[in-house]
């Protein structure tokens, strides 16, 4: 059986029953879990609550909580109120964000992110844990001894982190539950999840413990060349527009080429010039687009011969009852 992912975007208009829907299909389906994104749109935690009461097995998950807008307390009563109100479904997915999200939406200082993301995590697990929340670390001091007023469903809930830089997914193998990588070719996909299995284990953690999301999303559409545009334009939005960190990574792993045309895109033709310059078969490395039941199954099992344990997938433009049906056999087979 093979876990798999949906997820849930933060921008543009919304139908919430619509959705809703789809997501209860999903959960009907066996899908392992929905990941509910958030950066300057609307919140994933009200839409988490809301899924809490409408689906009984899906679990239920950030993609991502940025560690900068909110304190480790508040995230950790977000957390332990979500796994409460879902009966144990809860997921903590977290990340840095960047400087232009944290310092010009938040008004927050973008620093020392790595140190923020770490004694976040142990913020969190202490009070998860119910032990006493004495904390002297480089970002927090906190020092009262504070405990949440209610018993958490559970003393650890699994905790993955969003990360690409060599130094943040080595902290991500020494003290997460889960990684979540981003905008990885196909073809680079098993180097990079070797190099965050081999992390952990030098941290002395075992490899095969840590669960590994895909880094694209494998999409069955009934409009394959609106969806494949549509993730052509996300690639280009992020390296073009979203800092530095996704340009670089593409640089990393050798497509610096593309990186730079997508910024002269945007530089000479704004968005439109920026996807005119990000090709078909690089976004189709990253995440599938196909009208294929079977070409999905194909791409899930390369993504798991390259170490992968959550395939994230979307069906779209079918009405419920059939993504149920076709979920139910991405699962299997």
């Amino acid at each position: 059986m093979r876990r798999l992912s949906v997820g849930v975007d933060w921008q543009g208009d919304l139908d919430r029953e619509a959705l809703f829907a789809q997501l209860q299909a999903a959960d009907r389906g066996g899908v392992h879990s929905v990941w509910v994104a958030e950066a300057w749109g609307r919140d994933a935690f009200s839409m988490l609550t809301q899924l809490a009461e409408r689906t009984t097995r899906i679990q239920l998950a950030t993609a991502i909580v940025n560690v900068f807008s909110r304190s480790p307390g508040a995230l950790a009563q977000h957390f332990a109120t979500l796994d409460e109100l879902s009966g144990g479904r809860a997921i903590i997915g977290l990340g840095a964000s960047g400087p232009q999200v944290i310092e010009h939406f938040h008004g927050v200082p973008f620093e020392k992110p790595l140190a923020r993301i770490r004694e976040t995590v142990e913020v969190i697990n202490t009070l998860m844990s119910g032990e006493p929340l004495m904390h002297r670390g480089e970002v927090f001091r906190l020092e009262r001894g504070f405990t949440l007023r209610f018993k958490p469903v559970r003393p650890h809930i699994p905790v993955f982190i969003a990360s690409m830089g060599a130094r943040s997914v080595r902290q991500t193998a020494e003290i997460a539950d889960g990684w979540l990588p981003i905008w990885t070719p196909l073809p680079d996909l098993a180097d990079e999840v070797a190099k965050f299995r081999q992390a952990a284990a030098s941290a002395g953690r075992d490899p095969a413990a840590l669960m590994v999301r895909s880094a694209g999303t494998t999409v069955v559409t009934t409009d394959p060349s609106r969806a494949l545009k549509a993730a052509r334009r996300t690639l280009s939005f992020y390296v073009g527009r979203m800092g530095t960190f996704y340009r670089e990574h593409l640089e990393r792993l050798g497509h610096g080429d593309v990186a730079a045309a997508i910024l002269r895109g945007y530089a000479e033709g704004g968005s439109g010039g920026a996807l005119a310059a990000t090709p078909e078969d690089l976004s189709q490395a990253m995440g599938l687009v196909t009208d294929s039941i079977d070409e999905a199954r194909a791409r899930m099992d390369a993504e798991a011969a390259a170490g992968i344990d959550i395939h994230h997938v979307r069906v779209e433009g079918y009405p419920p009852a059939e993504m149920e049906r076709m979920y139910a056999a991405l699962t299997t087979g």
